[in-house]
């Protein structure tokens, strides 16, 4: 059997992610899909059998390669603080470099075509998250409440930061993010 072009699925994979920043998963076709990527239906279907299959391959590949980044340079060896701001700073570089990517994750958990082995993903890696969490709990520089919260926290604060530099308001520099994170490590800390 020849190997899958490497090209034609990153176009696959670039055009499933401007088609759901443009209009959302629902009405997502792979007509639609082939088309945004510059092939045949026909040829789309020899690399993913149906939707469902284009859409679980498409977040695992996503939430993999998201939750690398987020952990780069965010080792174990650094004092709590230290390595929730890389994670932060990480989160806050990948939502404004990969905007359509995350917009698909954030689309495809909220639908009903979330599978179930990438449900367990995500879990995993939020449960790698918590273990920082309660690793700063556990020594006090964190306060003790229930992870969601703290999580959430971290989340809305790089979500707002990052719509903010991506809209303008915010210049995208040393001083913003400096700002932001301490804001959001103010709320956090214990």
């Amino acid at each position: 059997m020849k190997p899958k072009d490497v090209k034609k699925l990153a176009s696959i994979t670039r055009a499933t992610y401007a088609l759901v920043q443009e209009s959302g998963l629902a009405p997502l076709t792979l007509a639609d899909i082939a088309r945004g990527a510059g092939i045949a239906t026909s040829t789309l279907y020899i690399y993913y059998p149906s939707k469902q299959a284009l859409l679980d391959a498409l977040y695992e590949q996503a939430k993999s390669a998201t939750c690398e980044r987020l952990t780069r340079g965010a080792g174990a060896q650094l004092p709590p603080k230290l390595r929730i701001r890389q994670i932060w700073l990480n989160m806050l570089n990948n939502r404004l470099d990969h905007p359509a990517e995350m917009v698909f994750q954030e689309q495809y958990v909220s639908s009903r075509f979330m599978s179930e082995s990438n449900r367990e993903l995500g879990k995993r890696f939020v449960r790698e998250f918590d273990e920082v969490l309660e690793a700063g709990q556990r020594d006090e520089t964190l306060k003790p409440v229930a992870l969601p919260f703290l999580g959430a926290c971290i989340l809305g604060s790089v979500r707002e930061t990052a719509r903010l530099i991506a809209a303008g308001v915010l210049p995208d520099d040393e001083s913003t993010r400096t700002t932001g994170f301490q804001l959001c490590w103010d709320a956090l800390k214990a």
